[in-house]
């Protein structure tokens, strides 16, 4: 779930949402792809364990960044999708992209 930095500081607040590894790739995909399935996910994020995915999406999605929707009933089956708040760190990916095409 999130770092905890316990700190007032915006930048640090902002990490405790999303600066866990592989929250910002799971953000990028769901910006680029719109709304994906677990095993869509797992596929675009080679190296990610299944475990590891679920508990980055359990945590956006507490913070209220990801959301879900049922797709199919029997079994149960969810897909992924941004919310509003999600939605709203799209310029801060499109900065970090920028950047690592500078600098990375």
């Amino acid at each position: 779930m999130a770092t905890g930095y316990g700190q007032k500081c915006p930048v640090a607040r902002a990490l405790d949402v999303i600066g866990e590894k592989w929250s910002l790739l799971i953000l990028r995909d769901l910006f680029r792809k719109g709304p994906l399935r677990f095993q869509d996910l797992e596929q675009g994020l080679a190296g990610i364990a299944p475990n590891t995915l679920s508990a980055r999406l359990k945590a956006l999605e507490s913070q209220g960044v990801v959301a879900t929707r049922l797709y199919e009933s029997h079994p149960p089956r969810y897909e992924y999708f941004l919310t509003e708040k999600g939605k709203a760190l799209g310029p801060v990916l499109k900065a970090l992209r920028s950047w690592g095409e500078s600098y990375g």
